[in-house]
């Protein structure tokens, strides 16, 4: 078995690298922000970054994100700079109390969430004004739907005479 050696864990682009393995169409990295560029950003700190399934379709974009034990209540989906689609959560989450006097947890394996924080640059041919979102069985939905293409330019032919 042949070993492969970098000099350095940063000399390689990990996001292209992962991206041409899985063969992702090129447009899909468009959709979000890098995950470096939320480095140093105070609103971000702690603030967990939740896998997401993008479905871009004829009409519309549709994001597909896991929230077990949130509910919609709890999430906030929002536009701003007028392109940027942002998903936030507080992240808190009740604990189910004993009705009794004197109950207590004997164990305390589901983690609560953390705040959740995702940020996507939507593409121009996105509607903002027409956005919907429900959150149903753990699952966020996000649906942006697209503005209609614009009419290919009519080219008249114009006799000179």
């Amino acid at each position: 078995m042949s070993r492969v050696e970098i000099s350095s864990p940063f000399s390689v682009d990990l996001e292209a690298a992962v991206n041409h393995l899985l063969n992702f169409p090129d447009t899909i990295p468009t959709y979000m922000y890098p995950s470096r560029a939320a480095h140093g950003a105070k609103e971000n700190q702690g603030a967990s970054t939740i896998p997401v399934d993008i479905l871009d379709s004829a009409k519309d974009y549709t994001f597909y994100l896991d929230v077990p034990g949130l509910s919609k209540s709890d999430i906030q989906v929002t536009v701003e700079d007028e392109n940027t689609l942002v998903i936030r959560s507080n992240g808190k989450r009740k604990r189910e109390d004993g009705e009794e006097e004197g109950c207590k947890y004997v164990r305390l394996e589901r983690k609560a969430p953390q705040k959740m924080l995702r940020k996507f640059r939507l593409p121009e041919n996105a509607n903002v004004g027409a956005i919907t979102a429900k959150c149903e069985n753990g699952v966020l939905t996000v649906v942006v739907e697209k503005l209609p293409p614009l009419p290919k330019p009519k080219t008249v032919a114009v006799n000179v005479s």
